[in-house]
């Protein structure tokens, strides 16, 4: 059960980046420089979403959450902590990449708002519906476990890549969903959340990052009405890394 997991996890990745190959987020009107939203972009997070959701009181998916759990318990002995890395280095690879030459689609300052924006939408999900939910962790740790907020993360910065860098090649948007995915798989693995969480986190982490390109031009254009690309903007960010709540301090030049 644990393989068909890892099957269904994959998919996951290669649908949304394959999907993304064929039809970008937006549309942008070079007349009016507004973004105009493409709602065929919101069927592969809404089915996740769909799924994870659905998953919390359906008998069939919860039987399979817990035949999943069953094999990773009997199987898997030491678990492996490289998610808690990992959720970060999409992003991350989109500074990277700038810092040694390869530029985005955006310049920092749009590109940092854009990832404030994803981060405060996604993680202001997260955190509501950890809180209304209240499921159980598959370890019984605690009742915070749907979504996967290692699993939203990692997707938002997968999505990120993708659209910063799809125009240079196709391969870094693929190469950020592939660790993508395989945070949310190390999240079943290391017994942490169930599959429905990990199917949730991953539609909510795309959707934000969607949802917040759609949003740049107004969002800009209210920061910086009168301000020059040149000046400094500072901005505070939620933090959460699975365990802790903080906030983020980013310093645009």
């Amino acid at each position: 059960m644990f393989y068909k997991a890892i099957s269904l996890v994959f998919l996951v990745g290669f649908f949304s980046a394959n999907a993304q190959q064929n039809d970008s987020i937006v549309k942008i009107d070079s007349t009016s420089n507004h973004s105009k939203f493409n709602y065929k972009q919101l069927i592969i997070p809404g089915v996740l979403i769909g799924y994870g959701v659905i998953g919390i009181g359906n008998d069939q998916l919860l039987s399979f959450n817990h035949q999943i759990k069953a094999e990773v318990t009997e199987d898997i002995d030491e678990k492996i902590t490289i998610d808690d890395f990992s959720q970060y280095a999409p992003a991350a690879s989109v500074y990277a990449l700038n810092a040694f030459g390869v530029k985005g689609k955006n310049n920092i300052r749009d590109r940092s708002v854009i990832f404030v924006t994803s981060y405060v939408i996604m993680a202001s999900t997260v955190l509501g519906l950890k809180s209304i939910v209240h499921e159980e962790r598959p370890d019984g740790s605690s009742n915070n476990s749907f979504p996967s907020g290692h699993t939203a993360t990692a997707f938002a910065g997968a999505e990120f890549l993708w659209q910063e860098y799809k125009d240079k090649s196709i391969w870094y948007g693929i190469a950020g969903y592939a660790v993508a995915t395989g945070t949310g798989l190390f999240r079943i693995y290391n017994n942490r959340h169930w599959l429905t969480d990990v199917a949730a986190g991953a539609g909510i982490g795309i959707l934000s990052t969607k949802l917040a390109y759609w949003m740049n031009p107004y969002i800009t254009k209210k920061l910086f009405k009168s301000s020059s690309e040149t000046k400094s903007t500072s901005m505070i960010a939620p933090f959460y890394n699975g365990q802790q709540y903080g906030l983020s301090f980013v310093k645009v030049f």
